[in-house]
C-alpha cells in the first residue's frame, strides 16, 4: 500500500479522496468477513446489522481520534512515535507488542482459512488433501511473493483486488436475487436472537481494523483534515456495505440451522463456501464464489503479512540482503505456519484473539492518546473529534466491553449458538 501512496503523491498534484477511500476499504475488508454469518448466526439478521453499525460508528470515531492525535504532529510519524511521546515507554511496548500479536494471529488465522478454501477448490477437482498440507502449500506460495520483494506483493494484490470485485460481485449479486425474506425475518429453530449478540462483537471489530493506515493517510494527504475524514468515512461506509449485502447473501439463502452444522464442522472459511455453493443456481457461479473467497484471503494474507514483514525486520534490525530477508521470513512465517498445521481449523479462534488485542491498539489506544493531548494543550486550534471527552469515555469503554465480551465467551459465560 505504501507503493500506491508514494506513487500517488510523487505522479499527481494533489491525491484523489477515492485513493485514500480505496486504501481504507481494502484494508478493512478481508478474510475475516466469512467469520460474519457463521458468528451472527445466533442473533441472526436483524441483531446482525445494528451490531454492524455500532461497530462501524465506534470504530470510525476511534480512527478519527487516532487522526486527531497524528496531525498534531508531522506527517509521516508512525503509531510507534505518537504512542512513545503521549503514553511513555510503558504504553508504546504494550501497543507495539498488541500490533506484533495482532499480525502473528491473524497470518495463523489465514493460513487456517486459506488451507480450508484451497481444500475445498481442490476437492471440485475431486484432489483430496489434509488440511494441513493444504494450508502449508497456501503458506508457501505466498510466503514466497512477500520475501521476493514489497513490488511483488503490490502488483500481485491489485491484480487480486480486481478479481475479488468481479467474482464477488458475480457470486454475491447472485445470492441476493435470490434471498428468501421467510428466511431473514422469521428463521427456524430456536427462537432466542438477543443473547447472542455479545460473544459477536470482537469478531465484528476485527472486521473494521483500519487505523494503521490513518498514519500513512497523513503522510499521504499532508495536514488536510477535512480530506481525511471523508477518505476514512466513505472507505469505512463501503466495508459496512460490503459486510452487510455478504450477511444478507448468507442469511437469505441459508436456513438458521444449518448454520449448527456449519460451527460444527468449525466453521471454517471452505465449510461456509462449501454450503453456499450448495444453493447456487449454477456450478459456475459457485465456482465465482470459491474464487472470490481464494482470491480474499490471499490478498488478506499478503497484506498483513507484509506488514508483520516490515515491522520485523526493523524490530530485529535485520538488513534488506538476500540472508536478511530469509532471517525476516524465517520469524515472519514459521510460528504461524507451524501452528496452521498443528491447528488446521483455528480460523474463527484467531480471529476472536486478533480482536481482543486488537481493541488495545484500534479503541483504547487512540482514546488515551487523544485524552492526554486534550489535557497537554487544552486551548489547541486544529481538528478536534467533537464531543468533548465523552466520544474519549465511550470509545475506550466500548474497548473494555469487547475485550470483555471475548474473554467471558472463552469462559463459555456468555449464551454461544451451536
Amino acid at each position: 500500500m505504501a507503493n500506491h501512496m508514494n506513487a500517488a503523491s510523487h505522479g499527481a498534484k494533489a491525491p484523489s479522496l477515492l485513493g485514500g477511500a480505496m486504501i481504507i476499504a481494502g484494508t478493512t475488508v478481508g478474510a475475516g468477513m466469512f467469520s460474519l454469518p457463521v458468528v451472527g448466526a445466533g442473533m441472526w439478521f436483524g441483531w446482525s446489522l445494528v451490531l454492524m453499525v455500532v461497530i462501524w460508528l465506534c470504530m470510525l470515531t476511534s480512527g478519527l481520534l487516532l487522526l486527531e492525535t497524528n496531525l498534531r504532529y508531522e506527517p509521516g510519524a508512525s503509531f510507534d512515535t505518537l504512542t512513545r511521546d503521549t503514553l511513555g515507554r510503558f504504553g508504546r511496548i504494550v501497543n507495539g507488542l498488541s500490533i506484533a500479536f495482532v499480525l502473528y494471529i491473524l497470518t495463523y488465522a489465514y493460513i487456517s482459512g486459506g488451507g480450508s478454501i484451497v481444500n475445498h477448490s481442490l476437492e471440485g477437482l475431486g484432489i483430496s488433501l489434509p488440511q494441513s498440507v493444504a494450508g502449508l502449500v497456501f503458506a508457501l506460495v505466498l510466503a514466497a511473493v512477500v520475501m521476493i520483494s514489497t513490488r511483488a506483493v503490490d502488483r500481485i494484490t491489485t491484480i487480486m483486488l480486481g478479481g475479488m470485485v468481479i467474482t464477488f460481485f458475480l457470486a454475491v449479486g447472485n445470492l441476493l436475487i435470490e434471498v428468501d425474506t421467510l428466511k431473514l425475518f422469521s428463521p427456524d429453530s430456536e427462537p432466542r436472537f438477543a443473547p447472542f449478540l455479545w460473544a459477536a462483537i470482537p469478531f465484528g471489530l476485527a472486521s473494521f481494523g483500519y487505523h494503521g493506515n490513518v498514519p500513512s493517510l497523513v503522510k499521504y494527504y499532508g495536514k488536510q483534515p477535512s480530506v481525511i475524514i471523508k477518505a476514512i468515512a466513505i472507505g469505512t461506509f463501503i466495508a459496512l456495505v460490503i459486510y452487510v449485502c455478504w450477511l444478507l447473501a448468507a442469511m437469505g439463502n441459508l436456513p438458521r440451522s444449518q448454520f449448527s452444522e456449519i460451527i460444527a464442522q468449525g466453521g471454517n472459511m471452505g465449510v461456509l463456501v462449501s454450503a453456499l455453493s450448495g444453493v447456487m443456481a449454477s456450478e459456475w457461479l459457485g465456482k465465482m464464489l470459491t474464487l472470490f473467497a481464494n482470491l480474499a484471503v490471499a490478498s488478506s494474507f499478503l497484506g498483513v503479512t507484509l506488514g508483520l514483514f516490515d515491522y520485523l525486520a526493523d524490530l530485529f534490525g535485520f538488513t534488506d540482503s538476500r540472508t536478511g530477508r530469509l532471517k525476516t521470513a524465517a520469524v515472519t512465517f514459521l510460528p504461524p505456519t507451524l501452528l496452521g498445521i498443528l491447528f488446521p481449523n483455528g480460523f474463527l479462534i484467531a480471529i476472536g484473539f486478533a480482536a481482543l488485542a486488537a481493541t488495545v491498539w484500534t479503541l483504547l489506544v487512540p482514546g488515551m492518546m487523544a485524552f492526554k493531548l486534550r489535557s497537554r494543550e487544552p486551548n489547541y486550534q486544529g481538528f478536534v473529534v467533537p464531543g468533548g471527552n465523552g466520544v474519549i469515555y465511550l470509545v475506550i469503554a466500548f474497548g473494555v466491553l469487547t475485550a470483555a465480551c471475548h474473554l467471558l465467551a472463552m469462559a463459555e459465560l456468555l449464551p454461544l449458538f451451536k
